[in-house]
């Protein structure tokens, strides 16, 4: 395999990634974008990632849902990855479980951290700019 396609190979692991960790952010991204744009009040932009985040009563599904699908995107896309590597079975999966158990714990752990840095940092920060009352989700609070 070439130099270029292995780079390929680790760019998509970043897209993978970066896709999954703004896909579970996405009960709260939403409201940052509609009032950065003077799309939504900052009462209705409140309003809907606390039903998004909570759901109606707090009994939520969408936030369940996210983080689900962005798992689901992290296996598929870790199954592709290996694929075009050449682990196309079990045999060779075991073969190379040294590479298949590091991969997965980095993407995993990259994901979460870029999850947790994403959610509960950049977007609390800049909805607390826009005078969203999330001050109370400050991680350092």
């Amino acid at each position: 395999m070439s130099g270029e396609a292995t780079a390929n190979d680790v760019r998509s692991l970043w897209k993978l990634i970066g896709g999954s960790a703004f896909m579970a952010s996405m009960c709260c991204f939403p409201s940052v974008v509609l009032v950065f744009f003077g799309l939504a009040s900052v009462s209705t932009a409140a309003a809907l990632s606390d039903n998004l985040y909570w759901g109606y009563n707090g009994m939520g599904w969408f936030r369940p849902l996210l983080l689900i699908a962005s798992t689901m995107m992290v296996v598929v896309g870790l199954v592709v990855y290996f694929r075009k590597e050449g682990i196309c079975s079990l045999d060779e999966a075991k073969r190379q479980r040294q590479r298949v158990i590091n991969t997965s714990l980095f993407v995993g752990t990259f994901t979460v951290a870029l999850y947790i840095l994403f959610n509960y940092v950049i977007l609390t920060e800049l909805g607390i700019a826009l005078e969203l009352p999330w001050e109370s989700s400050r991680l350092w609070n």
